[in-house]
């Protein structure tokens, strides 16, 4: 159903960007059979119809949940929070004013270097829980190393270990409020 719509809206908008964020199945979390076939056949439709693919997958959610967020059994609400902060995170430069990949030809441009390889992995800092009212402050260099950790990444991939050709820390300031 869904790259059905990806293919539907590329047909209706051949000139536009288009960002999918695909959240690819696990055997930790899988509910249904059949989803293994359709990752796999849904690939080919990500490659052809989409411009800019964040990866996603259940058992790096799985794993942040209970080994980063110590969640004896993660729900889908607490895979859902993670995900949910990953696109607010990701979108963020497209929602609010900047310099640089303000908008989705930007991003494109300075991340993709060859058309179908459109895939990117996330890592997000820092990591909370769903209903968590924790806050600590980190420093720069934490919150830069723990970008790049493995155990942040919203996919199974280790970007230490040469499945990457570029990185882009994309960082947000703010103004803490009194």
């Amino acid at each position: 159903m869904g790259t059905l719509l990806i293919s539907k809206i590329r047909e209706e908008y051949p000139d536009r960007m288009m960002m999918t964020f695909s959240v690819f199945p696990s055997p930790k979390v899988s509910d249904t059979v059949v989803e293994p076939y359709n990752a796999t056949l849904s690939v080919h439709q990500l490659v052809e119809n989409a411009d800019e693919c964040i990866v996603l997958d259940y058992e790096a959610l799985y794993d942040i949940c209970f080994r980063t967020l110590k969640l004896s059994n993660p729900s889908f609400g607490d895979l859902n929070h993670l995900i949910s902060a990953t696109m607010s995170g990701v979108t963020c430069c497209l929602r609010f004013t900047g310099q640089l990949n303000s908008d989705l030809r930007k991003l494109a441009v300075n991340l993709i270097p060859f058309p179908r390889l459109h895939f990117f992995m996330v890592g997000f800092a820092p990591l909370t829980s769903r209903g968590s009212q924790q806050y600590s402050a980190l420093s720069v260099p934490e919150l830069t190393q723990q970008m790049w950790d493995a155990k942040n990444m919203m996919c199974a991939a280790d970007p230490r270990h040469g499945h990457t050709l570029l990185n882009c820390i994309h960082c947000v300031p703010w103004k803490a409020e009194h």
